[in-house]
């Protein structure tokens, strides 16, 4: 009797300790500095742009970074103001010299932009603008060449993301992000000079346009005011219509990408390799996700052949879903046509977590887990609960996934539980 009233003591003294413990912890907690988490991304698993704008304009320099502010707590929340959301470059600092686009913006785009400022306003640092619920540095004219080493390409080039308090000037976090960004666009595998027709211009691109003018002249006459030769540079998205460039194009006419896609169709073979004769490319890969790493996948297990791309009606817009039948299915379902535009626990866009688009974590490039380790001491997907939730939460998170309780005497108050 004696030794069990004195266990009974004993747990009452550890219990009561555990209080005094558990609110004085509490008490403190309270009266702590408030702790933010940066969520940032590039848009896009890969931006190309035109490497010569001399004769033609596929693509203009333009990259686009998103950020997401949260404030830890439980739960935490978003922050969309009292705060200045940054980007810079440290290592590309400028683009004109690297890139001619400025020489020809006013011919292709009517716009004579300041030198290093984009289509959007942007230049290779600024602050980013604020879009309801996440903060958007849209067009940022960044070339694939580092301040460093200008000869050679870099193209997982690396932008620093700073959140600051907007009164004090106080930095509140900071993260590292891959903006992605390259010129390999091999039209030069099959429009060298006298491949095709016995053209040989002595440039890639007016071995296009002189092609051109040659087979479309008769097949497509609408929209062609004389030989697209004699008006250099062309853009293509003048004629052809583009949604990546918001461009209506000339009725009649096929899109860019169904011009594309369709006409190559039987000239490149239908695999990866095939795609990397347009998209980039060989050397820079720009399909590098889990999906294409772990489990083999490429870009015709999602798109379908050439002529299946040629025959999307809204190219850019109407995409592979992640929940489609075939793929993830009901379990992970986005709430926007997009994956890029979709947005899932708690508000934080999917890319947040996973990453850009053909960059999924696990990525191949190294760079693109600085971000992950930065943020949670680890690379793949951002699954370490506590980087927005002060404590480890216990019920159901994103796709069903449930937090787990740490062991005892990692988290106090559990013991209390």
């Amino acid at each position: 009797m004696r030794t069990s009233k004195r266990i009974i003591q004993t747990c009452l003294l550890v219990t009561a300790a555990c209080a005094i413990i558990y609110f004085a912890f509490a008490g403190s907690t309270s009266a702590m500095p408030k702790r933010y988490t940066l969520l940032s991304w590039n848009d896009l698993g890969m931006h190309c742009y035109n490497r010569n704008f001399q004769d033609l304009a596929v693509l203009p320099p333009f990259n686009t970074l998103w950020a997401q502010v949260i404030e830890v707590g439980d739960p935490p929340r978003i922050v969309t103001g009292g705060v200045t959301v940054t980007y810079s470059f440290p290592d590309n600092t400028y683009s004109v010299g690297k890139s001619n686009f400025w020489d020809y913006d006013k011919q292709l785009f009517g716009v004579d932009l300041p030198p290093n400022v984009g289509l959007h306003g942007k230049g290779l640092a600024g602050t980013m603008d604020l879009r309801n619920d996440h903060y958007v540095a849209e067009g940022i004219p960044l070339t694939e060449f580092r301040d460093s080493d200008v000869a050679n390409p870099y193209p997982y080039q690396l932008a620093d993301i700073v959140v600051k308090d907007t009164g004090s000037g106080t930095e509140l976090a900071r993260l590292t992000v891959v903006a992605p960004v390259s010129t390999e666009m091999h039209c030069d595998f099959c429009h060298y000079d006298g491949a095709i027709s016995q053209i040989a211009t002595g440039r890639i691109e007016t071995n296009i346009l002189t092609l051109h003018d040659q087979e479309n002249m008769e097949e497509y006459p609408v929209g062609h005011t004389g030989s697209l030769m004699n008006r250099r540079p062309v853009l293509c998205a003048e004629c052809h219509a583009s949604n990546a460039l918001g461009s209506a194009g000339v009725g009649g006419l096929p899109s860019l990408s169904k011009a594309m896609h369709e006409k190559h169709a039987d000239k490149v073979s239908q695999d990866l390799n095939g795609c990397y004769s347009c998209h980039p490319g060989p050397q820079t890969r720009c399909l590098r996700d889990v999906m294409s790493q772990k489990y083999g996948m490429n870009c015709i297990n999602c798109h379908g052949s050439m002529e299946n791309v040629s025959q999307n009606p809204s190219p850019w817009l109407n995409e592979p879903r992640c929940d489609s039948s075939a793929c993830h299915g009901s379990r992970y379902q986005l709430d926007q046509p997009l994956y890029r535009m979709s947005k899932g626990h708690g508000g934080i866009y999917c890319e947040a977590c996973h990453d850009s688009t053909h960059a999924i974590a696990l990525s191949r490039e190294p760079n693109d887990a600085i971000k992950f380790e930065q943020l949670q001491g680890r690379t793949g997907t951002l699954s370490k609960c506590t980087v927005c939730h002060a404590t480890q939460p216990m019920g159901a998170g994103p796709h069903g996934i449930k937090g787990r309780r740490p062991l005892p005497g990692i988290y106090l108050p559990l013991l209390l539980d």
